[in-house]
């Protein structure tokens, strides 16, 4: 028997990437998989038909929107296990031309969204599992993304957290952290913000590796790991 068979897992901005693969990935592992994104309908549809499991437009800001997203899971699943909170823009812009609004933009995505949305499901998870996708620019900074860096290092916060508190429950709380991989990029995303930054292995990582640790973290095998930082970029930090 797979080990996540039985297991309802909701995967944020699950259409493309990194999210696509771990939504992939835990269907592998037997899990149902609810795919989330706030505006690219036909690229979850796809990824809930290869998964076989279903697709819901969803803005993990808006706290409404997110209620009704975790009901449409447990309506259809009844249950709810795995959270992954991995919704993101992940700009590149010059400092000086980010304003309060950017900032707010940027930084509610991914932190207040990742709040929300393990606000949203706590309520139905017992014994479950919550892994945050980090950032690497959260470790080492990155130029052109203050505001990306800086709501990356307080999921790192966050995760440590909800540890806490959701450990009597038997929740775990992880945080995976890539390191450059090789994904599909918009001309806004940066795909220089690290420079000239290596691997020890002497290339990207894919998102298949990114969306195994993920699997190993929501399974049966990692229930005494909770309020951990996983990285995943191939010994980057020890590149020089």
């Amino acid at each position: 028997m797979k080990e996540l068979a039985g297991r309802v897992a909701l995967v944020t901005g699950a259409g493309r990437n990194i999210g696509r693969a771990i939504a992939l990935e835990l269907a592998r592992a037997g899990a149902a998989v609810v795919v989330t994104a706030k505006s690219s309908a036909s690229e979850i549809e796809a990824v809930a038909a290869e998964t076989g499991g279903m697709a819901v437009l969803a803005d993990v800001t808006d706290e409404a929107a997110v209620g009704r997203m975790v009901a449409r899971a447990l309506e259809r699943f009844g249950r709810l296990d795995i959270l992954v909170n991995n919704a993101a823009i992940r700009a590149v812009e010059p400092i000086e031309g980010i304003d309060a609004a950017r900032w707010r933009e940027i930084t509610g995505v991914i932190l207040d969204g990742a709040w929300i949305c393990a606000r949203a499901c706590l309520p139905y998870m017992a014994g479950g599992s919550i892994v945050n996708i980090g950032g690497m620019s959260a470790h080492t900074g990155a130029a052109g993304r203050p505001h990306v860096a800086a709501a990356k290092a307080g999921l790192l916060g966050l995760t440590r957290a909800l540890a806490v508190d959701l450990a009597p429950k038997g929740v775990t709380v992880n945080c995976v952290v890539p390191g450059l991989i090789e994904t599909r990029r918009t001309a806004s995303s940066g795909a220089t913000a690290h420079g000239d930054r290596a691997s020890l292995l002497g290339r990207r990582g894919t998102p298949e590796e990114v969306a195994a640790a993920v699997r190993f973290l929501a399974g049966p095998g990692a229930r005494y790991i909770t309020g951990q930082t996983l990285h995943v970029n191939g010994g980057g930090f020890l590149s020089g």
